[in-house]
């Protein structure tokens, strides 16, 4: 049987086995390790990994980080798997911010510290420095992450002070912060809004911005990755009274929403942004009772037509909501924001 050659397995057949099994291969000689490392392999990799079957969740508990699985077909959670911290930290001081490709974004408590940590590999870098940047504080800043020109894995970083946005972007290629202009209205750059964390779609990182979750202004703010340009979006149609909670989600290269409204009974609606308007997708009959305290850890899936509402690692609900065209439509609410993420197992690496 002839030898396949070198570039036939890297190409064709490496970039398609999980992240964890290319990683290792690494160790077969100096020319696969080589050739295994290049920006140009972790992005082909990447590519082909990014499928709700490689979809994990990794979650942040007292004394314990682990990553479960998501097993689409049975609507449940896989065994889980205890995750060493990399860096410096208790469990109970790491914060996850925002989550693309593999790559993680957290917030070490303890010193307000960013770092972008891929959890498959264990790779990490500290993204503060001395001059200040890359220092996070809670409820006044946000994050985003998104691929730029050139592969550049990079970090959107908006801090509110005395009614002030200021706007730095980190790049992975370059290591280093830069300070951007971002034209928001000043009105939204108060402390009584509160940002989401990004996330990135078509090529626009968009945040929620809301002045309250039961009454106030609301809308969503885009930011053009490549022109660096700001945009406001009206907010779905929310009631009136109740709370609600806004939650964006990249399908196939359009943003959608998950809209949770009401207090104590809930329902959930599913609105897809087609151009500047909001079109409904579905809506559910009204959810039971969930108390407030679970309602800010939900996670949530769409399956061959089950919606199905999760907290922490444990089901609360399965929704029948008919024969949906979005199939294998899948989101995170909360997870992405300090107990958790949903993210792919990539050989992404936060290093320049």
């Amino acid at each position: 049987m002839p030898r396949l050659p070198t570039d036939v397995i890297i190409s064709d057949i490496l970039t398609r086995v999980p992240a964890k099994t290319a990683a290792r291969s690494k160790s077969v000689c100096k020319e696969w390790r080589a050739l295994l490392s290049t920006r140009d392999f972790e992005k082909a990799h990447c590519s082909r990994t990014l499928t709700p079957s490689n979809q994990r969740t990794l979650l942040i508990r007292e004394l314990s980080c682990h990553i479960q699985p998501m097993e689409f077909e049975t609507a449940d959670y896989g065994l889980q798997t205890i995750v060493p911290l990399p860096f410096q930290a208790e469990i109970k001081d790491v914060m996850i911010l925002s989550h693309l490709d593999g790559l993680l974004c957290v917030c070490l408590q303890h010193t307000d510290k960013l770092v972008l940590w891929n959890p498959t590999t264990g790779a990490h870098t500290l993204l503060a420095t001395p001059a200040g940047h890359g220092l996070y504080t809670d409820l006044t800043d946000t994050v985003g992450l998104y691929n730029g020109a050139g592969n550049d894995y990079r970090v959107l970083h908006l801090s509110r002070r005395s009614d002030l946005v200021s706007a730095h972007v980190y790049s992975r290629q370059l290591g280093s912060w830069r300070k951007i202009a971002f034209g928001s209205n000043p009105e939204y750059q108060k402390p009584r809004f509160y940002w989401s964390p990004g996330t990135v779609c078509g090529g626009t990182l968009y945040f929620t911005v809301c002045e309250c979750y039961v009454v106030g202004k609301n809308l969503v703010v885009g930011f053009d990755t490549n022109t660096e340009q700001v945009t406001e979006i009206s907010f779905p149609p929310v009631p009136s009274s109740g709370i609600f909670q806004g939650i964006l989600v990249d399908v196939r290269q359009s943003l959608h929403m998950v809209l949770w409204t009401g207090h104590q009974d809930m329902s959930l609606t599913l609105w897809a942004l087609q151009g500047e308007t909001w079109v409904k997708h579905f809506s559910t009959l009204t959810v039971p009772p969930i108390p407030l305290s679970l309602w800010l850890t939900i996670t949530h899936y769409l399956t061959d037509g089950t919606f199905v509402v999760m907290s922490n690692s444990r089901k609360l609900y399965e929704i029948r909501v008919g024969n949906n065209p979005l199939e294998c439509y899948y989101a995170s609410s909360w997870f992405r924001g300090y107990i958790g993420a949903v993210f792919q197992q990539t050989l992404v690496s936060p290093n320049a």
